[in-house]
């Protein structure tokens, strides 16, 4: 059957669940903005599309984000009618709709069934906007603002047949009756491929090489910000680097926004933390602080390896494959205490939980399990086992996912 995914950056979270649906027979193509795409991807035949317009110079600031998915979803329905025209017609459409592109998919094909990625709901209340005091705005309009991002979930609900969310407490974000819609299924981590490797050795930029006899101490964020925690870490690195003298702290991440606001004046948050923290830091113990920026997957993969102690932090959002990723290479982790983590992360079993603003008592844990192999191959090996169980490409996450495709196809026959 004719199976079409929409992503502005296919493949995206559809990486593996794609080539897997070409495997069982069934045509596979996306629609997509995504340059770096050709014809065709591992089987997957690569429809584009192409906004016609940028967003209008100063609309009002709350419809600036609503307006950019309308400009996606036309454009995205222009080509879907340009294909309706030369006779495609898909049996089933799976769509991230973040970016709006699958807004206007239904007046082109009203019959085909319309499942979409669940990935967040804004909320304004115990959510990611009123987490961090510190950059919390109190402008009462921001509820107004937040209610007008959601018009893009709100459209898609009466849309989507069926829904698909990564975890529990992503999908717990989406109001009622459509949360009842809407199914559990993690996209899945190759833990056959990311392992623990005891032997692993890398070498730096500065031709340092570091292996696992080395005190490593790493941090993992897409982009460097407060909504992964990047200020609380680096605050807490004046008191580690004094205590930790032997400790390497090895840092992941591009200096970009992914998520809230950019910094004032062009700056990026990594440049105002070490404004900030420089002073309190000597410059021998700033040379065991390394920035290694965006890596290749198999680097990243050999840092997490090589950690002894990794730190994953995070406002209550999305979560990352980073920390399921560090669990499978057996890592043993220090977590951010907020909802998103604690499918994942049980305290003092897979990991150890700290409260996400205490900088004091997230230095403490580092510690703590610097100072007890014992403790640090119990928690390593116990996160590698539970991601294993639960978040396995393989054996756990791609079978469901095929198994809830399969059952959307069945009820359009």
């Amino acid at each position: 059957m004719r199976i079409l995914f929409i992503h502005q950056n296919f493949p995206a979270q559809f990486k593996h669940l794609a080539p897997a649906l070409i495997a069982q027979g069934h045509q596979v193509a996306t629609l997509t903005i995504n340059p770096d795409l050709g014809a065709e991807w591992q089987g997957v035949q690569v429809f584009k599309y192409q906004p016609a317009r940028g967003s209008t110079p100063n609309i009002h600031p709350w419809v600036i984000d609503f307006e950019t998915k309308i400009i996606r979803g036309e454009a995205a329905f222009r080509a879907a009618c340009n294909l309706n025209q030369l006779g495609y017609r898909p049996d089933l459409i799976i769509a991230h709709p973040g970016w709006g592109e699958s807004l206007f998919l239904k007046e082109v094909w009203p019959k085909v069934k319309l499942a979409i990625y669940c990935e967040f709901y804004y909320i304004l209340n115990n959510g990611d906007v009123d987490f961090d005091p510190e950059f919390y705005d109190p402008d009462p309009g921001e509820a107004c603002r937040l209610q007008i991002k959601n018009i893009n979930n709100l459209i898609h609900f009466p849309l989507a047949d069926a829904g698909l969310s990564p975890t529990w407490w992503q999908a717990s974000t989406f109001p009622p009756p459509f949360r009842e819609q809407i199914t559990v299924i993690h996209d899945g981590i190759d833990t056959q491929a990311i392992t623990p490797n005891p032997g692993i050795t890398i070498t730096l930029d500065t031709g340092l090489t570091l292996s696992r006899e080395d005190e490593v101490i790493t941090y993992v964020s897409r982009n460097l910000e407060p909504y992964r925690g990047f200020h609380i870490f680096m605050r807490a690195l004046p008191r580690l680097l004094r205590e930790r003298p032997k400790a390497r702290v090895l840092i992941i991440g591009h200096h970009d926004v992914s998520y809230g606001a950019r910094p004032a004046y062009g700056r990026t948050w990594k440049q105002i933390l070490i404004d900030e923290i420089s002073p309190r830091i000597n410059p021998e113990d700033w040379s065991r602080v390394h920035f290694l920026g965006s890596l290749t997957y198999p680097h990243f993969i050999a840092v997490l390896q090589l950690s002894r102690v990794h730190v994953y932090l995070t406002y209550p959002f999305v979560l990352g494959w980073s920390l399921l990723e560090a669990m499978s290479a057996g890592c043993a982790i220090v977590a951010s205490d907020t909802q998103p983590l604690h499918e994942a992360i049980k305290h003092d079993e897979t990991g150890r939980l700290v409260d996400f603003f205490d900088i004091h008592g997230l230095v403490d844990d580092i510690t703590l399990l610097l100072d007890d192999p014992a403790l640090r191959q119990r928690l390593g090996a116990n996160a590698r086992d539970f991601a294993r169980a639960h978040y396995d490409l393989r054996s756990v996450c791609l079978p469901r996912q095929l198994a809830w495709v399969n059952d959307l196809l069945a009820e359009t026959k």
